[in-house]
């Protein structure tokens, strides 16, 4: 694998063509790209599975089609990586693949977004679920919205690299602004989905197939893309990026490193330290999976007693489409307390021991907060069963208990956000491959289990009565099981490991 190892050493010097790191107010418009892809990614996980629902797919299958996420991201995340690296564009490396993920993001929610009214024209029966036609228009524009995001967001982050230009300060303060912008695109994404109304800015998107919940979603997403095309445009007109000419090897021809060569050498490279990073990532993302697919769904589901089925009364469907809107509110609490932690990581590490010891603790805490959503889910079933089927929702402290449990969640979520990451950028040091490539290895601990919590999560659930309760106490045990191996047999870095100062800035 030297072959591997020297292709990533003279990628690494590419970086090296900025002399300097180019100017703050560059790297934030860069940066401020983050807050329209995570606007997306925020109504992906709030509104997208009660509306696949809404179309007539059975709860215990719509976790299957968020397959498109892990397996996009396990796709196309390293190869729009690999070729952005080799890109010898007039353009630059990174800006044709982010304007590509931005016109590929306008057309996929554009299928999404009427998905209903154009399987209605094709055929489709409104009294008669399933809607198979909106279903297939649907799930071919998730998929390329899933390929979309995958495209924008790696190049983003190389960008910012290359503009950094291997300059510590500036890549940490690049890398802030970047989650801080991601905070802000969830705030938007969460705040815009709990508006009842929001169809009223755009009266048109409410048809005879699209009902008041399809025609928010809709407008959402109209404010999406705006918002997207908004500031992508803005960044890469001020934003300009030199042209990349390969540099010769020995011979006198351009490094040429096949792909599968650059994975299969990181995996060979793997040290235990980074196998223990692995194991503790995949069973931490186990944990979160669950919730973060079906927590919108739990809230209208468990906690306000409605039901999403097309068969459904209207009484049941708003209680639903009610607390679909409280769970959005409690995603934006969520997005807050997430970008305030995130602030503080650096100086809780610290006071806490290090990054292992914070990861082990938070991750105790993802565990307590998931095992709460039963007390929650029986409180509110109490409620009902005590009032004959109440019809108003669930009372306050049931509401306000479920809200803190979101917002209680951004502490964990801000710190699974930030440490493996940085936690690999320390044990891949010597590995081959790179850092780059062996972040990208990190990101299979991340889609693998994603891809297992998708099929199995519904099948799950429906084993043990149906409902999103079984999926949620698996990932509370997956939690507290991700936090012993943190504790216990994940190493500690090195207190004075450049990579994590650089990275962490635990000193």
């Amino acid at each position: 694998m030297e072959k591997a190892a020297n292709g990533a050493s003279a990628l690494e010097t590419q970086t090296g063509e900025l002399d300097q790191p180019e100017r703050l107010r560059k790297i934030i418009s860069v940066a401020s790209i983050a807050a329209g892809v995570q606007f997306g990614w925020a109504l992906q996980l709030s509104l997208l599975t009660p509306y696949v629902q809404l179309l007539g797919i059975p709860h215990k299958w719509a976790s299957l089609i968020w397959l498109c996420g892990p397996i996009s991201g396990m796709l196309v995340q390293p190869i729009v990586g690999y070729h952005s690296d080799r890109c010898t564009s007039r353009f630059g490396r990174r800006r044709p693949f982010i304007v590509a993920g931005a016109g590929l993001v306008t057309v996929a929610v554009f299928l999404i977004g009427y998905a209903a009214d154009i399987g209605h024209s094709m055929g489709d029966q409104l009294n008669k679920p399933p809607r198979t036609r909106a279903i297939a228009i649907f799930a071919l524009g998730f998929w390329i919205l899933d390929v979309a995001n995958n495209t924008l967001q790696g190049p983003c982050r190389a960008f910012l690299a290359d503009l950094s230009a291997g300059n510590a300060k500036k890549t940490r303060t690049a890398n802030a602004f970047f989650s801080f912008f991601m905070a802000v695109g969830n705030v938007l994404g969460y705040a815009a989905g709990s508006y009842r109304n929001l169809y009223k800015v755009v009266p048109f998107t409410m048809t005879e197939s699209c009902d008041l919940y399809c025609a928010n979603l809709k407008t959402c997403f109209f404010l999406s893309i705006t918002l997207l095309l908004l500031v992508t445009f803005v960044s890469l007109c001020y934003v300009k990026e030199k042209p990349w000419t390969p540099e010769p090897t020995a011979d006198g021809k351009a490094s040429n490193v096949p792909f599968f060569g650059e994975i299969f050498g990181a995996f060979k490279e793997l040290k235990r330290p980074m196998w223990m990073l692995l194991i503790v990532t995949a069973l931490n993302w186990i944990a979160w999976f669950p919730f973060l697919l079906f927590d919108t769904d739990w809230m209208g589901r468990e906690v306000y007693g409605g039901d999403s089925d097309a068969k459904a009364t209207a009484v049941a469907k708003k209680l639903y489409n009610d607390g679909v809107r409280a769970g959005a509110l409690g995603l934006m609490l969520n997005a807050i307390v997430l970008g305030f932690m995130s602030l503080g990581v650096e100086w809780i590490g610290r006071k806490l021991g290090g990054a292992k010891r914070l990861w082990g603790i938070v991750n105790f805490i993802l565990a307590i907060c998931l095992a709460m959503t039963v007390v929650v889910t029986k409180q509110a079933e109490n409620h009902r069963r005590d009032h004959g089927g109440a019809k108003t929702g669930p009372p306050g402290n049931v509401t306000a208990g479920a809200l803190t449990l979101f917002a209680v969640l951004g502490i964990p979520q801000a710190i699974t956000f930030s440490i493996p990451f940085a936690l690999a950028s320390i044990f891949s040091t010597n590995s081959g491959a790179g850092q780059g490539l062996s972040l990208g290895v990190l990101n299979l601990a991340i889609v693998v289990p994603q891809m297992v919590v998708s099929v199995g999560g519904g099948p799950f659930d429906e084993l043990f009565g149906g409902g999103n309760i079984p999926a949620f106490v698996l990932g509370a045990i997956a939690a507290a099981v991700s936090g012993v191996l943190a504790l216990t047999v994940l190493p500690s870095p090195p207190p004075d490991a450049p990579a994590f100062k650089a990275t962490m800035g635990f000193h």
